[in-house]
């Protein structure tokens, strides 16, 4: 049996304990069933006994010379038309005055007469001329005294064949209640056998260790979700991914903030907390199965090629832009116009110059100055204007360069794409660093795009916004939208600050 299948093995338990249930239910009906007849037997001999003993006819016969010539009949008439075995009428030393048996008349009668002699009315089983029955004695009072005994009785045997006269019937309903019992044993069984695929308990329990080996240690985040949205279940790597509470299964994916987490099939990146995740959704039959993978660390250094590629960019258009004008002012030289080549190039030279100094002189962090000549370098290129402000003023914060690029460099890339004149502005002072960046473009009306990782192409991809939020609450800073303005306040050691 330990080869069975589970179902198999249950349906086998079940009829067992169905059977043995319906079976001692039958037993038990048949004993209940022979005491209620036993019962009904007893009142029926003891509402005879009561009735003869109180006829008057029963006290006159008392009275004549030879009460039994008067009794007998009596008692017979009585007898046939009450279904008793035996009424006999006694004196009370128990000499019979009536028996069914008429050569009996006149012998002792074979029971207890005690209690009756005291008046009482009792019933009991004894063994009498007819065999075992169940007999009730009553008194005969007149004037206050017992003037003589009844005794009504129903054989045992007749109890018996009333009892087995409904065994069939009996036999039926037990045979009837154990077909209904297997039958429905047989569809819970079938139904197992379709949930369980045909396996055994040993074979279930070693799927349930490999299951939960696996869904503990691999270290992408799982989840099962429900058609219905409740979250059915979660793996230890989702649960501190998604920072989830210990009573998260059962509950639905929208009261735990996640609605947006299983929305379409493909894969989508989203910023929870100071983490970015790319989450993938697949529908199955019973709902849907997430999975979730850490794509902080992949983000960072992504973000870090980002910044490399941009000054790269910037020194390929800074360099562009150089050798058109190296190649005009080695034109007008050729042209014999030395003065205005002159004129072209110390102008140049100039403005370059210029623009290095303002920089630099404005802020003295190296990773933030470079940035800047990249940016604006750029900018140029794309039509854009990008300026700094007068009042920039700004040594080496003491914060970790690569965030500042991260926050600088999106805050800038997101105001050249939006409009053709950049502002920013650069400062620490006792309220920490203060990052602002202005454009003459239409602004945001909020602050979701720090959320999600908003986009202004409307491709719902964007994480450039999304970020520079992250990497401020890294920072513990803040960031604030007013239109086209962008501000983050960053608190700094106090070393860091201007003086």
């Amino acid at each position: 049996m330990r080869h069975w299948s589970l179902a198999g093995q249950m349906l086998v338990l079940q009829l067992l304990v169905v059977a043995v249930t319906v079976a001692g239910g039958g037993a038990l009906a048949v004993v209940q069933a022979h005491e209620l007849l036993t019962d009904e037997a007893a009142g029926t001999a003891r509402a005879v006994a009561v009735s003869v003993a109180a006829s008057p006819d029963v006290l006159d016969a008392l009275d004549d010379p030879e009460p039994s010539a008067l009794l007998q009949p009596y008692a017979e008439r009585v007898r046939g038309a009450t279904g008793v075995d035996f009424i006999t009428i006694m004196r009370p030393d128990g000499t019979r005055h009536t028996h069914p048996d008429p050569a009996r008349i006149g012998g002792r009668f074979l029971g207890h007469t005690e209690r009756a002699l005291a008046g009482e009315t009792f019933t009991e089983t004894y063994t009498g001329t007819l065999g075992p029955s169940k007999r009730a004695v009553t008194p005969v009072m007149a004037g206050g005294r017992v003037r003589a005994l009844v005794s009504a009785g129903i054989r045992i045997d007749r109890i018996s064949a009333r009892l087995r006269d409904r065994l069939p019937w009996a036999g039926l309903v037990v045979a009837l209640a154990l077909g209904l019992g297997a039958a429905a044993t047989w569809l819970v069984t079938a139904r197992l056998r379709r949930q369980t695929h045909g396996l055994g308990p040993v074979e279930l329990g070693r799927i349930h260790g490999h299951h939960d080996a696996v869904l503990h240690a691999v270290r992408e985040g799982l989840l099962l979700v429900g058609k219905d949205g409740a979250l059915t279940l979660c793996n230890d790597a989702a649960r501190q991914l998604l920072r989830l509470p210990a009573d998260a299964e059962g509950r639905h994916m929208a009261e735990l903030g996640l609605a947006d987490l299983v929305a379409g099939e493909d894969e989508r990146v989203h910023l929870i907390g100071d983490r970015v995740l790319a989450v993938n959704v697949a529908a199955s039959r019973l709902g849907a199965v997430v999975t979730v993978r850490d794509h902080t660390e992949l983000q960072a250094l992504a973000g870090q090629l980002d910044a490399e590629r941009g000054f790269a960019d910037s020194l390929r258009s800074a360099a562009h832009e150089a050798a058109n004008r190296l190649h005009t002012v080695i034109t007008l030289v050729e042209l014999g116009r030395t003065e205005e080549a002159v004129a072209l190039g110390t102008a140049e030279l100039r403005a370059a110059q210029e623009l290095t100094d303002r920089v630099v002189g404005a802020v003295r962090e190296p990773v933030l100055a470079a940035l800047l000549l990249g940016k604006s370098a750029e900018a140029a290129e794309r039509g854009a204007e990008l300026v700094i402000t007068q009042d920039s003023e700004l040594d080496d914060p003491g914060l970790d360069p690569r965030e500042l690029v991260t926050i600088v460099g999106n805050l800038i890339d997101n105001a050249i794409e939006a409009a053709g004149r950049v502002e920013v502005h650069l400062s620490a002072g006792e309220q920490g660093m203060l990052i602002r960046v202005a454009d003459d473009g239409p602004g945001l009306t909020g602050q979701e795009a720090f959320v999600k990782g908003w986009t202004t192409k409307g491709d719902g991809r964007g994480l450039g916004l999304a970020l520079v939020g992250q990497a401020v609450r890294r920072l513990g800073g803040s960031v604030e939208v007013a239109g086209s303005v962008f501000t983050v306040r960053l608190p700094v050691p106090a070393a860091g600050r201007a003086r």
